[in-house]
This record gives C-alpha cells, sequence and structure tokens, in this order.
C-alpha cells in the first residue's frame, strides 16, 4: 500500500531561538506600508537614544606602577599582550584578558623612553635616560631570577625614543641625532642631523617601511630615507609636534599631536598645507595612535581625556574622561580594533571599547541583525536635526566645557578682528589665509 504523506522543514516556519513560536510571513510591497518612513523614523530615534544609554566604554584599568607611565607597546601578533614602560625605570608585561601583572622588571635608571617590538613578537626593545638601548625576551623562562637583556647597546647620545623596521633586522633612535642600529652590531649604521637640537619622537612606516619620520626641538617634523645618505624634507609649523603616527593603510598619510592643542594630518607628497586640522582638545595634544583599519585615530593630552576622530573629520567622534584620570602620556588603539589603551601620569593604564556602546560578547544572529538594522536606521536619518542632537551630544567635565567656551571666543576675537582689518584696509593687502596654512611656517627639503 502506498502512503503519501506531508514533510515540512521546521526552519522555514518556526523561530530559531524558541521553537514554539511560529514566523509571521510579511508582505514587503511598499504600497501596503504607506507609514513605513514614521515607523522607520521613531526606531531610528529610540536606536540612537538607546545607543547613548548603553555608552559606557570604560572596560578597566591595570593598576600595578609605581611611577606615572611614560610608555606603551603592542604585540604584532598575540593581542592579549601589553607592555608598559614608566618614569622610575621599570617595565611591566601585562596580561589583557586577566588584566594583570606577569612580569615586572627594573630596565633603566630613569625614564623608559620608548618600547618598540620585533616583527616577531618575541622581543622587544627599550630605550631609557642612562643612553643604553636593551633588548628583551617577551616570554620569561627562568621563573625567580633576576632579569637580564639579551643584548644591551650603548649610546653616546641622549636617547628619547625607538621604533623598529618592520621586515629587516634595524631598528632606528631619536635624540641629539637620529641613529640606525643593526641588532647585531654595537654601534650604529648610519646617523642623519638636519641642524636641530633634539629629536624627541621617532616612528617607520609600517607600508614603505624604508621610510621613517620623527618631531624636533625646532617645531619641525622631518622625513628620512633609510636608502639615502641624509634626511629628505622638513616641514616646520608655528608650534611643536609631540607624537606623529603612520597611518597603517596609506603609506602616504602621516597625523601629528601638537603643542597648539590640534592635531594635523599630512600627505607627504604635498606639505606645505595638512589634508585637515582635527579640533576639539583644550590643552597641548601629547599621544595619537591610529586603528589597524586606518579610517579612525585617538589622541590624548593633557586636558585629561580621549578623543576619537575619523581620518577626515575636523571633530571627534567621541571623548572619554574619568575623575581620576590625569595628563594622558601614550596611547594605543588594539590590533582587533575593539579596544584602547591610556596611560597617564597617575599610574594607571585604562583600557576602554572603541564603540562606547558595544556589546561585549558573543552575539545572536537575530541579536546581531538588529544591531545591524538599528545602526542603518541612524545613518538614514542622522541629517535630522533631533536625532544629531542626541547623537553627538556629550556630558563633558568642567575644565573641558569652560576651556572649550574660552576658545571659542579667542577664535571669534580673531576671525572679527582680521574682518575688520580687512574692512578698512586696501583690496589685497589683508589676504585671507585658511585655516590649514596658518600653521605651517616654511618647507625644506
Amino acid at each position: 500500500m502506498k502512503v503519501k504523506v506531508l514533510s515540512r522543514n521546521p526552519d522555514q516556519y518556526l523561530r530559531e531561538t524558541t521553537r514554539d513560536i511560529h514566523k509571521v510571513p510579511r508582505n514587503y510591497d511598499p504600497s501596503l506600508h504607506p507609514f513605513e518612513a514614521l515607523r522607520e523614523y521613531t526606531r531610528a530615534l529610540n536606536a540612537v537614544k538607546l545607543e547613548r544609554v548603553f555608552a559606557k566604554p570604560f572596560v578597566g584599568n591595570l593598576d600595578g606602577h609605581r611611577d606615572g607611565v611614560s610608555c606603551l607597546g603592542k604585540h604584532p601578533q598575540h593581542l592579549s599582550l601589553l607592555v608598559s614602560g614608566s618614569y622610575d625605570g621599570e617595565v611591566r608585561l601585562w596580561e589583557l584578558p586577566q588584566q594583570k601583572c606577569v612580569r615586572s622588571f627594573q630596565a633603566h635608571d630613569g625614564y623608559v623612553r620608548g618600547i618598540s617590538f620585533l616583527p616577531d613578537g618575541g622581543q622587544f626593545i627599550t630605550t631609557g635616560d642612562d643612553k643604553t638601548i636593551k633588548m628583551w625576551k617577551t616570554e620569561s623562562s627562568d621563573i625567580g631570577e633576576e632579569e637580564e637583556p639579551n643584548n644591551t647597546y650603548i649610546s653616546k647620545t641622549v636617547l628619547m625614543g625607538v621604533s623598529h623596521h618592520q621586515k629587516y633586522p634595524v631598528f632606528a633612535t631619536c635624540g641629539e641625532i637620529c641613529q640606525l642600529w643593526e641588532e647585531d652590531r654595537s654601534e650604529p649604521i648610519r646617523t642623519f642631523q638636519w641642524g636641530v637640537d633634539s629629536l624627541h619622537d621617532i616612528s617607520f612606516n609600517p607600508i614603505q617601511s624604508n621610510l621613517l619620520a620623527s618631531c624636533a626641538s625646532d617645531r619641525s617634523i622631518i622625513l628620512y630615507d633609510i636608502r639615502d645618505a641624509g634626511p629628505v624634507r622638513k616641514v616646520i609649523m608655528t608650534l611643536r609636534s609631540n607624537r606623529l603616527c603612520w597611518n597603517p593603510m596609506e603609506a602616504f598619510i602621516f597625523t601629528v599631536a601638537n603643542e597648539d592643542y590640534n592635531l594635523y594630518t599630512f600627505d607627504i607628497r604635498k606639505l606645505a598645507q595638512p589634508l585637515q586640522v582635527h579640533m576639539d582638545h583644550v590643552s597641548a595634544v601629547t599621544a595619537v595612535d591610529y586603528a589597524p583599519t586606518g579610517k579612525e585615530f585617538v589622541s590624548g593630552g593633557y586636558d585629561k581625556c580621549v578623543r576619537i576622530f575619523e581620518q577626515g573629520k575636523c571633530h571627534s567622534r567621541d571623548i572619554y574622561h574619568t575623575k581620576r584620570m590625569q595628563r594622558l602620556t601614550c596611547i594605543l588603539w588594539s590590533m582587533d580594533n575593539k579596544y584602547i589603551l591610556c596611560g597617564s601620569d597617575e599610574m594607571n593604564i585604562r583600557l576602554w571599547k572603541a564603540k562606547a556602546a558595544e556589546k561585549l560578547g558573543v552575539l545572536r544572529p537575530r541579536e546581531r541583525a538588529a544591531l545591524n538594522y538599528n545602526e542603518a536606521l541612524k545613518q538614514k536619518f542622522l541629517s535630522h536635526p533631533q536625532i544629531r542632537r542626541i547623537a553627538r551630544h556629550r556630558q563633558v567635565p568642567k575644565h573641558i566645557y569652560h576651556g572649550q567656551k574660552e576658545l571659542r571666543t579667542i577664535k571669534q576675537k580673531e576671525k572679527r578682528k582680521e574682518a575688520n582689518r580687512r574692512a578698512h584696509s586696501k583690496p589685497g593687502t589683508v589676504p585671507f589665509v585658511s585655516e590649514k596654512k596658518k600653521h605651517i611656517v616654511e618647507e625644506q627639503e
């Protein structure tokens, strides 16, 4: 006897989470949904409000240093490992998932000025005020014994920073002069000079790895090519640049943190003016680092706050601060594009989320789909005044609020004064100078 039976797949009519709830079929014909735009606007408004409700960026802090944190170094291959140096010469290795210190040792007499990992991550280099460069193993095999460096290089001049080449066993240091070292030689193989008193930051380009740049005490930014005999180009600004960081996705783009409360993004092919001036800090900017995507960067300064900028925007998209955090000395963006680490001179290293309202942990498929839908709605209605106001609003400390107000007053006064001079002068005697060109003094080759 032949029997015919209806057979259906339960995935087609039951939800994947609760198997007793039936799916509701929907007809997406626009003519059947005349109020779809109004409903989407309401959903976008609720989504942007909930984003501000759940914006809790602070994850944790790494406490253990007995003096201010001077520099940080991230492992090129392991996300969970962080190295930090302090003002008293101590170096600590941290396990980020457990937020605990796994190793600590006295590396230098005085400040630890710079930390840089080798490309394979097996070793890292530190420099200090004692004119020494030391190479340490990342993993320690002997427990209980005193830490000893693998190699020690003695410099004849003061050292202020270090950066390792992305491919070759070569690293560069800055101080009174720029020096190029090989790992197996005790003397520098090359020296670069351009008539400046001192260099306080240096960085190899992660893509065009033969190119490096440094910030000098004469308010200049100097570009070097290690294949050349001397420096290549120099641009002089109105105030000193404190830190420099290359874009990891575009070889010709770099951003500098400046003393005039701004950050400047340059294209090395055209140094006559910056591509963008990034404003919002109310004090000197001391640290900057790019996200691994190259689309955003993070900065910190003497105004005791962390700001996140999009590369092409002149104003920050977010600001992080705490009551106890003091002046920031160093900052890093993690290699998985999810976290930000900052060190400050009150001996703490803080861990933040790169997106303040992002949920940590595993997301279910429906939850991820809902978040993507809300994000698309926010982008669709972002130009609406109400949604833009809620999305941009941030609570800031009192000193930042009053600092922004004071800077706004100063800029309005200068603009008004320039307009009055132009109105009461002969045509062409008071030319208009754009904001990008105001801060560049000279370009030299």
